[in-house]
């Protein structure tokens, strides 16, 4: 049986990083793929050639946006991220043709999820900004002072989205006496009830939690989606987490806020990423600021590789994806 011809496109450091020499193995065998050669830019005459020929298009980070015109043979999209469709100029009219397209977000949830959880605990903690007043005066604290809202206990915790993240999320939280909001327009109060939460309005969940931890896509109707009037209703001493995308969040709205030291922020996305290097946010106190590290790191990456392998050998196999993408439905929706 002929293999159909699959081709790498992604920076080219990473693919060393997700796929080990297993994976790689079963690639070969799947497919028809020359794993040295990795497509970074669509235009040079190499590139060209390889991507006339991709039957399968295995894509990452930072692969370069291809029109439909330069895939003749193309069948499948699989890729090591979150959105298939970012890699692709008509991803609508590669599904028009039949193209197909799965990713690997699930499994570069957990890492994002177990981050999200331990900056939650953290925060309802004030461990962050305790440990440095605790530096500066050299001082036990009074631990027995009244202070309401730190600990884990009966603090009410708000998730914005149920994403793949945002669902990971939820059930890691299940084990701790948190009052768990929830605002995603998508679903039901009975789906919302199963994933263990309170379904709640966005302004409701921003004024009244503790901690607030963004899930959601960025798209058109998410762009600022956290503007100045909702930072502004945030309890004074809350913290916004924000793993999702840092456009989501007005963020110089955000930086006003924090200036006041009225609230705090771990932001492991920012907008632009990383900030301008004057901006406050490098030198706030209040500011938790991570360099996009949520995701997988080092051999969490091996995760994502598998995934991917996994989801090419049922492609080849004819089996339905584990994890398929709507083409179509991600060209609606996402932003350029």
């Amino acid at each position: 049986m002929t293999r159909p011809r699959a081709v790498f496109a992604m920076n080219p450091r990473l693919t060393g990083a997700l796929f080990d020499a297993d994976a790689l193995e079963r690639l070969r065998r799947a497919t028809d793929i020359d794993t040295a050669l990795v497509v970074a830019e669509p235009d040079s005459q190499r590139s060209r050639e390889a991507l006339a020929g991709a039957e399968i298009l295995i894509a990452g980070w930072e692969a370069p946006v291809v029109r439909a015109g330069r895939l003749p043979r193309l069948r499948a999209v699989i890729y090591a991220g979150g959105v298939a469709a970012t890699c692709l100029e008509d991803p609508a009219g590669l599904a028009a043709r039949g193209v197909v397209a799965a990713n690997a977000r699930a499994a570069n949830s957990g890492p994002v999820a177990e981050y999200t959880l331990a900056m939650i605990l953290l925060a309802t903690k004030r461990v962050i900004l305790t440990e440095r007043a605790y530096r500066a005066s050299r001082k036990a604290p009074d631990h027995f002072a009244p202070q309401p809202d730190h600990g884990n206990y009966r603090q009410t915790v708000g998730i914005v989205g149920a994403s793949t993240v945002g669902r990971a999320v939820l059930g890691l939280l299940r084990p701790f006496d948190l009052d768990v909001l929830l605002y995603d327009p998508t679903l039901t109060p009975e789906q919302a009830g199963e994933l263990g939460a309170r379904p709640v309005p966005l302004d409701e969940l921003m004024a009244v939690s503790r901690v607030i931890s963004l899930h959601q896509p960025l798209t058109p109707q998410t762009h600022h989606q956290i503007d100045a009037r909702r930072l502004a209703s945030m309890r004074d001493g809350a913290t916004l987490i924000n793993t999702a995308r840092g456009a989501v969040v007005d963020q110089d709205a955000l930086i006003a806020e924090l200036r006041t030291g009225r609230i705090d922020a771990v932001l492991d996305v920012t907008d632009p990423e990383p900030p301008e290097p004057g901006s406050e946010l490098w030198t706030l106190d209040n500011v938790v600021l991570t360099p996009h590290l949520a995701g997988s790191l080092g051999g969490e990456l091996r995760r994502v590789g598998d995934a991917v392998t996994d989801e090419v050998e049922r492609f080849v196999s004819g089996r339905p994806f584990a994890h398929p993408e709507d083409l179509a439905a991600s060209a609606r929706t996402r932003v350029r």
